[in-house]
């Protein structure tokens, strides 16, 4: 099939290729022509496992191109999906569609022929029916367009895996039996061929998918994190007790992970914006749960902050301290919402000198946080450090000897916020260790 994708962000970019790779000839299209260029030249503009290569090959294949121009992407295709951002609005109070509508109006004004409008941005329920009238409104080809809605599910560093393989695709549309549904099952055909479990709807269901998911997950992670509270005051072993709940086929292990909690682009901003969507629709003390869902996981990097300033005897003033990781989690150069460097930038308005490392996202960091210090090197970061944290869990820093780090440190102090250091190891190298929810 030929199709487009309109916003080559994250999500457009990462699509995109995948759509070339299961055989369609795909053309993506961002109003950003720095942003064309380097995914026409065979790059992505983030970091994602994977993603380069695809992109080299199939932008040299001639199968995946990129355009500025909206009245190029209408006329290549009639099966355009939309991709674009739905940041938080400023007042932190729900989504700013104004990127999607807009995106919206300049594709429906060139629109002449009938075609399939997908919508994938995450956007709060009672969305579909207003980009169906804008399209009907704005488009030459008026009623001929219809309108699917298709969320998307993926996880950084595994979104190349989760697009191509994923869990579940869910399809949304207007009505039973569309033209729509039949262009998407052929589209997807390969992907639902491997055996993904295909779930049909309607358009509020699909509207909702994404961001009830996303709670679920985010209330499972604050959850094992408020029982971590109760570990530490107790000496129980949150590690361990998550090892016990997870047995439980009702419950599970997987994204149980006690720590520092989540960050990122997502979990968060979907948090919030569930919950303001169900104030607006008059259900607000329905999902009330998820306010405390996200006052847990804010606690979780003040209590960093405590063990901190507790480790250095009640105040950080003058001290520095070496912090691993910068990125919302591994294998990302994603730092949005990172609780690694809000605990790190909390600390140095304590008046500590704060001095961060990551293997992927310092150029991220620096830009955003100038104010913190930087090194690329986790074995060099620790020298003359007072105390270490290890905030973002990538794998290599679990491999580095913790008896070559002791006599760089001024003392050696280590609070692992993410729970994966060999705690036993790092004592007997003579490191003291404290680790959220263990003794």
């Amino acid at each position: 099939m030929k199709l487009t994708f309109v916003g080559c962000g994250y999500l457009g970019a990462t699509h995109a290729a995948c759509m070339a790779e299961l055989g369609h000839e795909v053309l993506g299209m961002d109003s950003d022509t720095d942003k064309v260029a380097i995914l026409n030249s065979g790059k992505a503009p983030f970091r994602e496992r994977g993603l380069d290569e695809m992109l080299t090959r199939h932008t040299s294949s001639g199968r995946l191109k990129f355009t500025a121009s909206y009245a190029e992407a209408a006329a290549f295709a009639d099966l355009h999906f939309i991709g674009v951002g739905t940041p938080e609005r400023a007042d932190g109070d729900g989504y700013d569609l104004t990127h999607l509508f807009s995106a919206v109006r300049r594709l429906a004004a060139c629109l002449k022929n009938p075609a399939v409008i997908t919508v994938k941005s995450t956007v709060p329920v009672g969305t579909a029916p207003r980009v169906r009238d804008l399209l009907h409104q704005i488009a030459p080809a008026g009623r001929a367009i219809e309108v699917a809605w298709n969320p998307e599910f993926l996880r950084e560093s595994f979104a190349i895996e989760d697009t191509l393989r994923p869990d579940r695709l869910v399809l949304g549309f207007e009505a039973e039996h569309s033209w729509a549904e039949a262009v998407l099952r052929r589209c997807y055909e390969a992907v639902v061929r491997a055996g993904t479990p295909t779930v049909v709807t309607d358009w509020a269901t699909a509207e909702l998918a994404k961001a009830s998911a996303n709670a679920f997950l985010a209330t499972k992670i604050s959850f094992i994190n408020a029982i971590a509270e109760v570990c530490e005051v107790t000496g129980a072993d949150v590690g361990k007790l998550a090892d016990i709940l997870g047995h439980d086929a009702r419950i599970g292990r997987r994204s149980m992970r006690p720590g520092l909690g989540f960050g990122g682009g997502c979990l968060p901003k979907d948090l919030r914006g569930f919950v303001a969507r169900a104030g607006e629709l008059g259900v607000e003390q329905a999902v009330v749960i998820l306010r405390e869902v996200e006052a847990i996981n804010n606690r979780r990097r003040e209590r960093v902050v405590d063990l901190a300033c507790r480790e250095l005897d009640g105040n950080v003033a003058g001290k520095r301290i070496a912090v691993w990781g910068a990125a919302f989690k591994p294998e990302t150069d994603d730092i949005r919402d990172s609780p690694a460097l809000a605990v790190a930038e909390r600390l140095r308005e304590l008046g500590a000198t704060v001095v961060v490392t990551d293997p992927q996202a310092l150029d991220n960091a620096r830009k955003t946080h100038p104010e913190l210090d930087y090194a690329d090197d986790p074995v060099t970061v620790v020298e003359d450090a007072d105390l270490l944290l290890h905030l973002t869990e990538w794998p290599q820093y679990s491999h580095i000897d913790p008896r070559s780090l002791a006599a760089r440190a001024v003392a050696p102090r280590v609070i692992d916020g993410r729970g994966t250091l060999d705690a036993g190891a790092w004592r007997q190298a003579g490191w003291t260790v404290r680790a959220l929810g263990r003794p």
